[in-house]
């Protein structure tokens, strides 16, 4: 059975957020507490979204009002998975129980 790089993507919530780069800080150290120590093998680090426009790399994080979105991109190896489907499962299973309530979507998944 072959293994997996899963790779999600999840929108964090932060309240009192002083500027953009503090919002990104934050939501990476939240996401890095919550994993840890039953998910301290997932790799975190900020999203990135192409401009529309001049498809320009941009942050994928926006601060209105002191409250900031910001969209993570999470990394996990999967083991000896069936499938990508069954790997992108476990991977969704083990961080969403370890980041309960906040939504994970599948970016991609590759065979290793």
């Amino acid at each position: 059975m072959p293994d997996y790089l899963v790779t999600l993507e999840s929108a964090w919530y932060i309240k009192e957020a002083k500027s953009l780069d503090d919002a990104i800080g934050i939501a990476i150290s939240e996401a890095g507490k919550r994993l840890n120590p039953s998910a301290k093998f997932v790799e975190v680090e900020a999203g990135m979204l192409a401009c529309p426009f001049c498809d320009q790399p941009l942050s994928s994080a926006i601060v209105i009002a002191d409250t900031a979105l910001v969209g993570l991109v999470l990394e996990m190896k999967v083991f000896r998975a069936e499938s990508k489907e069954h790997a992108a499962r476990i991977a969704k299973s083990v961080i969403g129980k370890a980041l309960h309530e906040i939504p994970l979507k599948q970016l991609d998944v590759q065979e290793l």
